[in-house]
């Protein structure tokens, strides 16, 4: 069962449906649900893309218990990623501002799902973002890096997902590490992309990933709690 919200008081209709909510968070985890390449309607009322997500957040909660940790859902405005416009983007990081309004500056883990870990990966330069733990991610080649130095990355794809592509994820790592992030690949022995057969060793992985980027000292150069940091 998750603790009624209380000390976080999202906006209604905001982008964050909370799942999770101590009187006076110490970190957060932020899931993003996938979505489709294309579509400016809203997600539907019943959306199997966020319902993915319901169990993985309440396996954080569970395991995160008496931590203080807040945990919540992002809100999309938008059912599609909408090239140049890259909505699940823009909502990664409005959910991200909203983190900051309601708990302060506390470090943020995000956990997002195909193209909820596009968003994810996109929105991972914001000083809070510890790390990103990226499921069946969608990795266009190209896709930028450079925000990405100092972050942990943790990217879990099977090789047989026939929605989203392991070996373009695979060269993401590859990327992302050139450009000075700490980015690890890892092979998921069944699920395919809806990530169904295994659940729950996709759910214990990210789980165990989740906790110990809680634990994990900031990114080099982020912000420390005596103010001090590498300048860049």
């Amino acid at each position: 069962m998750t603790s009624p919200p209380r000390g976080v008081r999202p906006r209604e209709g905001g982008p964050l449906d909370v799942r999770n909510a101590p009187a006076a968070p110490v970190a957060a985890v932020l899931l993003l649900p996938g979505g489709r390449s294309e579509g400016r309607e809203p997600p539907p009322t019943v959306d199997l893309a966020a319902l993915r997500m319901r169990p993985f957040a309440a396996r954080l909660v569970q395991r995160l218990a008496g931590r203080d940790v807040l945990v919540a859902l992002v809100r999309y405005r938008h059912r599609g990623w909408n090239g140049v416009r890259a909505d699940a983007a823009r909502d990664a990081e409005a959910a991200l501002a909203e983190v900051v309004r309601t708990a302060g500056d506390i470090p943020v883990v995000l956990v997002g799902h195909s193209m909820g870990a596009r968003a994810a990966l996109a929105a991972a330069g914001h000083p809070a973002v510890r790390g990103v733990v990226g499921l069946a991610p969608w990795c266009p080649p190209h896709e930028p890096v450079g925000h990405l130095a100092g972050r942990r990355i943790h990217l879990l794809h099977d090789e047989a997902d026939r929605v989203t592509s392991a070996r373009e994820t695979w060269a993401f790592v590859r990327r992302a590490s050139a450009a000075g992030a700490r980015a690890e690949g890892i092979a998921m022995r069944r699920g395919g992309h809806a990530m169904l057969r295994g659940a729950g060793d996709w759910q214990r992985r990210t789980t165990g990933l989740v906790v110990a980027l809680l634990a994990a000292p900031p990114p080099d150069g982020a912000p420390r709690e005596d103010g001090r940091g590498r300048r860049r």
